[in-house]
C-alpha cells in the first residue's frame, strides 16, 4: 500500500503524533542517550529502523503515514535547536525532563515552529491529550506552561490576533447589559416626561379621569323614582279631596 492511500484526517495525524511519541521515546533512551554520554559504538536503533519495524508490528492503516515518517525524521535532525527552544522556557536543566515530557514537548516544539497551518492552540491542546494518554498526572502543567510561554514567541501575530478578538468578545458581552440598563431608564424618563407634560398643559390622563361606579348611578335613578312617585301621590289625593268638597256642596 503507498503512503498516498493512507488516512490524513484529524483522527489520522492524532494517531501519527501518538506512534511518534512512542518512537521519539525509545530513540532518546537508547541512541540520543548515547550519543550524549559519547557511547557512539552503542547507537544501533536509529529513527528509521524505529519507524519500519513499528509499520512492521502495528496496523498502520488508520495512521497519517507521512506526518508520522516526518516527525521521526525531522525531529531527530532538529533536536539540538529543538531543545533550545525548550530550554528558554524551562525551570530546570532540559536533561531532568522526564523522557515521555521530552518527546511530548519535542513534538509541540516541532509543530509551533515548522507547521504553522496547524493553529498553535490545536498544537497545544494535542499536546495535553498525548500527556494524557501517556505522562504523568501533573505533567501538564508544566507542558501547557512551556509551550503556551513558546507559542507567545513563535506565533507572535497569531496569538495577538486571538487575543484581540477575545478582548472584543468580552467588550461585546460586558456592553450588552449596560445598553439594556441605559434603555430602561429612557423609558422610564419617556413615561414621567409624558405625565409631566399632561400635567402641565392640564390634560386629563386615566389617573385623572372621576371614576363613575355603578352604584352611585344607581342611588341617582332610585331617588329620581322616587321623587315622580310623590308628585303622582299628591296630585291624586288632592284631586280625591276636591271631589268630595263638590259632593258635599250638592248635598
Amino acid at each position: 500500500m503507498s503512503e498516498s492511500s493512507y488516512k490524513t484526517s484529524h483522527t489520522a495525524i492524532r494517531k501519527a503524533r501518538r506512534f511518534a511519541m512512542q518512537g521519539l521515546y525509545e530513540w532518546l533512551v537508547t541512541d540520543r542517550r548515547f550519543d550524549i554520554d559519547g557511547k557512539l559504538g552503542w547507537k544501533d536503533n536509529a529513527p528509521h529502523d524505529i519507524a519500519a519495524r513499528t509499520r512492521a508490528t502495528n496496523a498502520m492503516h488508520t495512521v497519517h503515514i507521512g506526518y508520522y515518517h516526518e516527525m521521526m525524521r525531522d525531529i531527530p535532525e532538529q533536536i539540538e535547536a529543538l531543545d533550545v527552544l525548550i530550554s528558554q522556557h524551562l525551570d530546570r536543566e532540559i536533561d531532568k525532563l522526564d523522557t515521555v515530557e521530552h518527546a511530548i514537548l519535542l513534538i509541540g516544539a516541532y509543530e509551533l515552529q515548522n507547521r504553522l497551518e496547524i493553529p498553535y492552540k490545536v498544537v497545544l491542546d494535542e499536546a495535553m491529550k498525548l500527556n494524557n494518554h501517556f505522562g504523568a498526572t501533573d505533567a501538564h502543567k508544566l507542558i501547557n506552561a512551556v509551550l503556551d510561554k513558546m507559542a507567545v514567541e513563535l506565533r507572535a501575530i497569531e496569538v495577538e490576533a486571538d487575543s484581540k478578538a477575545n478582548l472584543r468578545t468580552s467588550q461585546k458581552a460586558a456592553a450588552k447589559p449596560v445598553i439594556k440598563a441605559a434603555t430602561n431608564a429612557d423609558d422610564n424618563a419617556d413615561i414621567e416626561g409624558s405625565a409631566d407634560t399632561a400635567a402641565i398643559e392640564g390634560k386629563s390622563t386615566a389617573s385623572n379621569k372621576p371614576r363613575i361606579s355603578a352604584n352611585n348611578a344607581t342611588v341617582k335613578r332610585n331617588s329620581a323614582s322616587k321623587a315622580t312617585a310623590n308628585s303622582d301621590f299628591k296630585a291624586s289625593k288632592k284631586a280625591i279631596e276636591t271631589d268630595r268638597t263638590d259632593a258635599d256642596s250638592k248635598d
